[in-house]
């Protein structure tokens, strides 16, 4: 379990730093978004395993290549919610912190950053689907020599039926554990961050 759950997290880690600062950046500037929108649209509908043969050309058989399959996938959920998250702030809340004089980093960190939080979450609960799917996925390919899917692989190979079933009933409650790690995370934050606001 320890190094599929090693990968899951770094790549589902690489993810939300690289997709909640893009998106970020392209929800607050919108002719960014109006360029780069169709680019980030049709990249997001390449299905991840097709890309794995670009993979091994670019980082060989192994961990690196398994991370970037991971990444490839869960960045867009994250960065397309931020992004829209990050464009949909209270055109009021911003006149009033432009009457403040707020400085942009007081902006991004009482006004953007808190208005997109339901949407980057959003993002981060279908990444981290995406992720556990493809950390299987990346698992199986020649050059893994241990994690989850190398487990379900080698059990099937040896018609080791109970192996099997044993590794997709772990995988199921792994994910039924990391998406409640989540939303408890969530709620924790959003409930931080509207008290922080309201003693702004």
């Amino acid at each position: 379990i320890l190094p599929s759950l090693g990968r899951l997290a770094l790549g589902l880690g690489l993810s939300a730093v690289a997709g909640i600062a893009l998106g970020i950046v392209l929800g607050r500037s919108e002719r960014a978004m109006a360029y780069l929108n169709p680019v980030l649209q049709f990249a997001r509908v390449i299905p991840p395993p097709t890309m794995v043969p670009v993979f091994a050309v670019l980082f060989a058989f192994g961990t690196q290549m398994q991370v970037a399959s991971i990444v490839f996938s869960a960045v867009w959920p994250i960065l397309l919610n931020t992004a829209d998250g990050a464009h949909s702030v209270d055109p009021l809340q911003e006149d009033t912190a432009r009457v403040f004089r707020l400085s942009r980093v007081e902006r991004l960190r009482y006004l953007i950053v808190p208005s997109a939080l339901v949407k980057i979450f959003a993002g981060l609960r279908l990444a981290l689907s995406l992720s556990l799917i493809l950390m299987v996925f990346s698992e199986l390919l020649p050059g893994t020599s241990n994690g989850l899917g190398y487990q379900l692989t080698n059990a099937q190979s040896q018609s080791d039926v109970p192996t099997v079933w044993s590794v997709i009933v772990l995988l199921g409650m792994l994910g039924y554990v990391l998406n409640t790690i989540l939303l408890a995370v969530e709620r924790r934050v959003l409930v931080s961050h509207r008290g922080e606001r309201e003693a702004v």
